[in-house]
C-alpha cells in the first residue's frame, strides 16, 4: 500500500511539535508530505509574530530542513488554479490549488469549514484534522508511526521526555485521540 498524499496546511506546521512529528513522518515514507512556499510564509509569519524570541534565522532553518529531508514536498507551479477556485475564505484558495496540483488526497489542517466538502468532492479531496489523520495513519502503520514517534522523542534534549510526558506534549498539539490509541504503547516509545 502506498503512502496517503497530503497537503499540511500552515496551522498544523505553526505548532513544532506537531510539525516536527508530520516532517518526521513524511521522512520515513509514512505519508507523502506537501507543501508550499505560500504555506511556509504563513506558518513562520505567525510563529515570528506570536514568538518574537524565536529568532527568524532559526525559522528560514526549520523550513530549509523541512525541504532538504522532505525532497517532494515543495508544491510549485500551482498559481494558475488559484483565480478558478470558490471557497468561502479566498485567502485559502492557494491551498485548494497546491492540493490540486499536487494531486494529493488530503489536505491536513484544524480549520475543517475553510473547505467545504461540497468542493473538495469535485476533485476527490477530503480535509482532515491532525487527529484523526494520525489517528487512521496509526491504524495501517502501527510499526512506521511507532518508529517514527520514537526517532522524535529521542531528539527531545532540551529537556528531555519520558514516553508519558511525551504524550501529554502531543495531547497540547490538539491531538487527544491519537495519544488515547498510543497510550498501551507508552513502552514503545
Amino acid at each position: 500500500m502506498s503512502a496517503p498524499v497530503a497537503l499540511y496546511d500552515a496551522n498544523v506546521l505553526y505548532p513544532a511539535a506537531l510539525r516536527d512529528l508530520l516532517v518526521q513522518l513524511a521522512a520515513q515514507g509514512v505519508v507523502q508530505a506537501r507543501w508550499t512556499n505560500q504555506i511556509h510564509d504563513e506558518w513562520t509569519r505567525n510563529v515570528l509574530k506570536n514568538r518574537p524570541d524565536i529568532p527568524a534565522r532559526d525559522l528560514a532553518r526549520t523550513r530549509r530542513l523541512m525541504d532538504l529531508h522532505v525532497p517532494d514536498a515543495l508544491v510549485q507551479n500551482y498559481e494558475s488554479l488559484i483565480p478558478t477556485l470558490q471557497l468561502p475564505d479566498e485567502d485559502d484558495r492557494h491551498v485548494l490549488a497546491a492540493v490540486i496540483h499536487a494531486g494529493a488526497q488530503f489536505i491536513l489542517t484544524f480549520n475543517l469549514r475553510d473547505f467545504p466538502a461540497p468542493v473538495l468532492d469535485k476533485f476527490g479531496i477530503e480535509v482532515i484534522a491532525p487527529d484523526d489523520f494520525l489517528v487512521g495513519l496509526f491504524a495501517s502503520s502501527r510499526s512506521e508511526m511507532l518508529d517514527a514517534l520514537q526517532t522524535q522523542r529521542s531528539r527531545m534534549r532540551n529537556p528531555s521526555q519520558t514516553p508519558s510526558q511525551f504524550l501529554e506534549m502531543l495531547s497540547r498539539q490538539g491531538l487527544p485521540n491519537f495519544v488515547a490509541a498510543l497510550e498501551t504503547f507508552q513502552g514503545q516509545l
